[in-house]
């Protein structure tokens, strides 16, 4: 990703979804998108219905673990997240969910690859969480989800980062989830 552009993240811990469902979506996804046909605004739209349908299946925290409802290791993330603002990107807001990360940030002009920045958060808060929850082994599942935010997107993905746990049915207004900032 550019240094300067806006970029909207989300990452879920290991095992979120079954194989199944995973293969399913991407399998469903790739027909419409390998049509020759497809214009720049389908694909998007494609793209955009892919993750919506992808992010409900995690709001329903069904499948897999939901470590990051527990406070201690929420408090571990967040303060993760903290820790790069300012360094590598500008930390618009995000939402913590019990298996899942939303996060939106602009890349800072002198930044190192997000690729990096990313794998230096995840190593770091796997390793504390794994202590923290006596356990081993992955803690994040390795793809993310990254999208540029376009010009006249920025509030209604910031209104979609903060009104996920509403729409997940764990609180009633989204200022009640102790696990979301805005800037």
């Amino acid at each position: 990703m550019p240094p300067g552009e806006v970029i909207f993240l989300t990452f879920r811990l290991a095992d979120t979804l079954p194989r199944q469902l995973l293969a399913h979506l991407h399998e469903e996804t790739a027909l419409l998108v390998n049509r020759v046909d497809i214009t720049p605004e389908q694909l998007y739209a494609t793209q955009k219905k892919y993750f919506g349908r992808f992010d409900h299946h995690l709001n329903q925290a069904a499948f897999g673990p939901t470590w990051l409802a527990q406070p201690d290791i929420a408090a571990l993330v967040k303060q993760s997240l903290h820790y790069f603002d300012g360094r590598t990107y500008d930390l618009h807001g995000y939402c913590l969910m019990p298996n899942h990360v939303h996060l939106v940030m602009g890349i800072a002009p002198e930044a190192p690859p997000l690729t990096k920045t990313l794998q230096r958060l995840k190593s770091y808060t796997a390793t504390q969480a794994n202590r923290l929850l006596g356990r081993s082994g992955t803690f994040w599942q390795a793809e993310s989800y990254d999208h540029v935010v376009r010009n006249g997107e920025m509030e209604r993905i910031m209104a979609y980062v903060l009104e996920n746990p509403v729409k997940a049915g764990l609180v009633d207004d989204w200022q009640q989830w102790p696990h979301s900032y805005v800037k």
